[in-house]
């Protein structure tokens, strides 16, 4: 068992426990005891707060509190969405790991693509091509996530799937905010089409090359230009 210090009662009575998702916890008079953390209802409150801004733990009215199955989501999410706050071009930054995270995993997840994910990944191609040739234009920023997602459905890499919920967490908030051109959006799903053909066709070294290319295109243009 690991002896690091998580510097919080609560989260180390949590780790050294070894709850399982959907185990029902201590109730908060209880995790007060001697016999349990020996520690004030507010400092447990304090803490319980941080273990539920992680994703760690879920507190409902009828059924108390229990444990969730992890997810590296949550911290990231919450602390890309502060340097978001601060400044938005970090987006930028935080697209770059994402680009990397998917070349680095991209072989090794797409192998384990089904065929129910292929299916998947047509229907979102087709959904955004009807989007953006309706006389009523609408941008299929679900689909765009749903595609990429579904690459790495089956990666067991919690930190990985983390990182890349995040992003698309982010995405959806910046995207709505920021104008990307008609033709964009269209090359984005030609390229999608090109990767998922690639994929299909076993080509995983194609598939990534046309990835890497979609993640090029120019999205926005300076006001200057």
């Amino acid at each position: 068992m690991s002896h690091i210090d998580l510097d919080s009662e609560l989260l180390n009575y949590l780790a050294a426990n070894q709850f399982a998702p959907g185990d029902r916890l201590p109730t908060i008079a209880e995790l007060q005891s001697d016999q349990l953390l020996g520690v004030s209802t507010s400092k447990i409150r304090e803490q319980l707060e941080v273990a539920r801004a992680l994703g760690l733990v879920e507190v409902r009215s009828k059924t108390g509190m229990r444990m969730k199955p992890y997810t590296f989501a949550p911290a990231v999410r919450l602390s890309l969405f502060f340097a978001l706050a601060h400044d938005m071009s970090q987006f930028e930054h935080f697209s770059e790991l994402r680009t990397h995270v998917e070349i680095t995993f991209w072989h090794e997840a797409c192998a384990l693509l089904t065929s129910e994910d292929k299916a998947l990944m047509r229907n979102c191609i087709d959904v955004a091509r009807a989007k953006l040739n309706d006389r009523w234009i609408s941008i299929p920023n679900p689909e765009h996530r749903t595609f990429h997602m579904t690459i790495f459905t089956h990666l067991r890499n919690p930190f990985v799937q983390g990182i890349l919920e995040a992003y698309w967490d982010a995405y959806s908030a910046v995207e709505p905010s920021r104008y990307a051109d008609y033709d964009y959006h269209q090359k984005v799903w030609d390229y999608h089409e090109q990767i998922l053909n690639h994929i299909c066709a076993g080509n995983f070294d194609a598939a990534q090359a046309a990835f890497i290319e979609h993640t090029k295109l120019l999205r926005y243009q300076r006001q200057s230009e």
